[in-house]
């Protein structure tokens, strides 16, 4: 059963997981929290970030042998949370870490935040209010 305690993944394509973990590890603050070491033929190249201890992570992939074009579109967000403005030390990390400040598709999320692009063109938006369900 589904419920506030399952744990999720998201999976997406990068060309670069070094780039990408440079972005959500060194730009966000996320942890890695399993990484392929080694080219095992047949198999992805596999880089996993999140909160440590947290119910949620990401899972980039890349495929050498077959690999797969990221294909964001500007509604492909992942919205964080801060309840808090957005510190502009953050959003420079980003910068500095190979993301791109954007505008955003729908005009909330630059009235309630900050989008940034992430190495494969996905965006990731600091959102100053709360979650509240």
């Amino acid at each position: 059963m589904i419920n506030s305690t399952t744990h999720i993944r998201v999976a997406r394509p990068s060309r670069d997981l070094a780039a990408a973990e440079r972005f959500y590890v060194e730009g966000l603050g996320l942890a890695v929290l399993w990484r392929s070491t080694e080219r095992v033929s047949g198999e992805h190249d596999l880089l996993m970030v999140g909160p440590s201890g947290g119910g949620w992570h990401f899972e980039l992939t890349r495929d050498p042998e077959r690999p797969v074009e990221p294909t964001p579109t500007v509604d492909d967000l992942f919205v964080v949370y801060l309840g808090a403005p957005v510190d502009d030390a953050l959003v420079r990390r980003l910068e500095e870490v190979g993301g791109t400040r954007v505008p955003a598709h729908n005009p909330y999320w630059d009235e309630y935040g900050v989008t940034v692009a992430d190495p494969d063109g996905y965006r990731l938006v600091l959102c100053i209010r709360s979650w509240s369900s």
